[in-house]
């Protein structure tokens, strides 16, 4: 089952564009694989776009943070929050059809509060300096822990209302 099976590509979009206002957060929609199903970006801060758009950063933190995450939140069934390598607050809802494990909604692109970005794993990963690292995060937002946990449980009550519609047109 894909889930594109499930509801189209629009309609994924519509629910990306709905955790980016309310978490703001980029959000992001994964296939079981690992791999992105849209191409709708909106980014949250600007180091993401650096990290992600390097030759290292993109395999060696962000998606080495996400198959972690979604490998948890498939074996529990529940959302996650932790923060990847960099020290920035990811977010993975597990989607499942029945007992099918389909693939996983959430975002990523804040701080958790009080916290600061990886800067020397950073820049071992990807090779940008410590000043350029503080001058791509010097506005980027944070969330508290209450925060993180609401927009984790958003996630999952709009997770489960596109799951149970589905079903609902199945019978």
């Amino acid at each position: 089952m894909e889930l594109t099976d499930i509801q189209p590509m629009e309609q994924w979009i519509e629910l990306e564009k709905k955790i980016i206002e309310k978490c703001k957060i980029q959000s992001v929609t994964f296939n079981i694989e690992g791999a992105r199903i849209t191409d709708y970006v909106k980014w949250s801060n600007r180091i993401c776009p650096v990290i992600k758009g390097s030759e290292k950063g993109g395999p060696f933190i962000c998606a080495v943070a996400h198959m972690n995450m979604a490998a948890q939140a498939q074996k529990t069934r529940k959302p996650v929050v932790e923060e990847c390598d960099a020290g920035i607050l990811k977010i993975v809802v597990p989607i499942f059809l029945k007992d099918e494990f389909v693939g996983t909604a959430g975002g990523c692109g804040r701080l958790p509060a009080g916290g600061e970005v990886d800067a020397f794993m950073i820049n071992k990963t990807i090779g940008i300096d410590d000043k350029e690292i503080e001058g791509l995060v010097d506005d980027m937002g944070s969330m508290t822990t209450a925060e993180a946990q609401e927009c984790a449980d958003f996630v999952e009550s709009e997770i489960k209302a596109i799951v149970e519609a589905f079903e609902a047109g199945q019978e």
